[in-house]
């Protein structure tokens, strides 16, 4: 599966230079042997056991060199003819699970950041089928070797990944075939989700998302509509207009659709109705409520990586044969405290009706998803789920830190659902309660609602503002403002934008159920 030039697009304004072209695909292939052009090969090694006999060290040697087969762990092994060899730990080997297995593919790649054609040996799982395995060892390969490059105008000393190779000695290698593929097109998501938040926000405006939006729609199967701002007037979209109103850059709420279809390109009947609603606030700089002259606003062209994860994971549906229909919404704007810019005290009237008293313009993010989420609850047929994604509080980042992202809803089968693809992606979601005891906190003295809370439990308040606007649709909110970015290199996550929920969305749609509807956490 192939993307359009998603390099080439947000640089053109400054170099269309074809040395800034997008780099070519990692080929993927699973082998009974070695091949003889690898430059590197990963051979796993676990904690007990007998060391592989190809690494030519005993138990002892590694240890002397630091090397204990943990998760994480590896160990370069020069030789003077072929392939370098890297020991990678996969720890226990009978507690080895898909999420520990794709670390330790990851640790693998970063040990082999010189070759631009690595092999691995295959690695069985106690439980789970050789795909399994197969997808884990080819999204830890290739999203560690992930770099955003197309601005670089220096070289690199780590080149691009041109060819990985999965070798299965025994056991038919054609059981590995189905993995690579998933891999492949859950990696490329990623990949685009983080291109995208890594872009700076004067190359990809909510105009150039759009466009790049219209190009992957047309290859990957999906029905685009793209309302601007006279549209959106006409909309009654006061939060997407009001957040804009202080950018020279003018807002774009991209809807994207997903209908399932046989080989034919016939109609089938779906499994359920979701929509997506994805937080796109390409710069944040906080408005009126302007934030503070650090280093979190060089992070802030990243304030739309949830928009990013809803198209990422949209433009996998049609390769993965998704039989749920989907609808996505990115709300695409820049905050920016221009003369024009909305003020604290002003009243923004969302779609639908509902007024709401700013008194923070750097809550932002909620604004513009309130009008997302009531087109979501307008649709026809009715859906039988609305999830947003958004990298929405601080308070959420603080509470659970960098590693998992927070998750609230209304409907605990559907927070379930999502638990689980977390659980599955390794990106990993933690519930916090929907505590309606802090709902009289929104309340305000001249509008229905305002858009902060009190100082405390912010992202309980934030979500606390969005279930006001999904009617009784069964509805989870999922927090990425702790993993939407990485200040280091740690196991699949690169420095910089991770993609945090993009292949959690993918497992999500692709597994989806509709939960029953009866039934509510009040």
């Amino acid at each position: 599966m192939s993307f359009p030039s998603l390099h080439a697009s947000v640089q053109a304004d400054v170099d269309p230079a074809p040395s800034l072209a997008k780099p070519p695909t990692t080929k993927l292939e699973a082998a009974a042997t070695v091949p003889v052009d690898a430059g590197a090969l990963g051979i796993p090694v676990a904690t007990e056991g007998d060391v592989p006999g190809p690494l030519g060290l005993d138990r002892a040697a590694l240890r002397a060199a630091g090397f204990d087969g943990n998760v994480g762990q590896a160990l370069v092994v020069p030789r003077a003819e072929g392939p370098a060899l890297v020991a990678f730990g996969i720890g226990d080997a009978g507690a080895l699970d898909v999420a520990k297995l794709r670390d330790a593919a990851a640790a693998f790649a970063r040990a082999a950041s010189r070759s631009r054609h690595v092999a691995v040996t295959f690695v069985d799982l106690p439980s789970g089928s050789p795909d399994v395995a197969a997808q884990a060892i080819v999204e830890g390969v290739l999203l560690a070797r992930y770099r955003y490059l197309p601005l670089k105008r220096t070289t690199t000393p780590e080149p691009l990944l041109e060819k990985l190779t999965i070798v299965r000695a025994s056991g038919p290698v054609k059981d590995l075939e189905p993995g690579l593929v998933r891999g492949g097109v859950t990696h490329r998501a990623t990949a685009l989700s983080r291109d995208l938040a890594n872009a700076p926000a004067t190359l990809l405006t909510a105009r150039k998302l759009a466009a790049i939006a219209q190009d992957l729609a047309a290859e990957c199967g999906l029905e685009i509509e793209v309302f601007d701002e006279q549209e959106l007037a006409k909309l009654g979209c006061g939060g997407m207009l009001g957040v804009n109103a202080g950018s020279a850059e003018p807002p774009r709420l991209i809807r994207l659709t997903y209908r399932p279809r046989n080989a034919r390109g016939e109609p089938i009947a779906t499994t359920g109705r979701i929509a997506l609603v994805g937080k796109g606030i390409m710069y944040d700089s906080g408005g009126i409520s302007l934030k503070p002259n650090d280093l979190i606003h060089a992070t802030m062209k990243g304030d739309m990586s949830g928009a990013s994860a809803v198209l990422a994971a949209m433009t996998t549906l049609k390769a993965l044969g998704c039989k749920a229909e989907v609808t996505g919404y990115l709300m695409c704007t820049d905050n920016m405290p221009g003369g024009n810019a909305m003020k604290l005290g002003d009243v923004l009237t969302i779609r639908g009706g509902t007024t709401i008293e700013v008194m923070n313009t750097d809550a932002e993010g909620r604004l513009v998803l309130a009008d997302g989420l009531v087109m979501a609850t307008e649709q026809e047929p009715a859906l039988d789920a609305i999830v947003d994604i958004a990298t929405l509080t601080g308070a959420c980042q603080r509470a659970l830190g960098v590693a998992s992202a927070g998750v609230i809803g209304n409907h605990q089968a559907l927070v379930d659902q999502v638990i689980a693809a977390g659980n599955k992606s390794d990106e990993t979601v933690w519930q916090l309660p929907l505590d309606r005891r802090y709902r009289k906190e929104l309340d305000s003295e001249i509008a229905d609602m305002k858009n902060v809370g009190g100082d405390n439990a912010g992202a309980i308040t934030a979500a606390l503002f969005l279930e006001e606007f999904v009617a009784d649709i069964p509805w989870a909110h999922i927090d990425i403002a702790g993993t939407a970015r990485s200040e280091t290199d740690e196991s699949w996550r690169s420095k910089g934008a991770t993609g945090y929920g993009a292949r959690l969305l993918i497992d999500l749609l692709t597994r989806f159920a509709p939960p029953d509807q009866t039934v509510r956490q009040r």
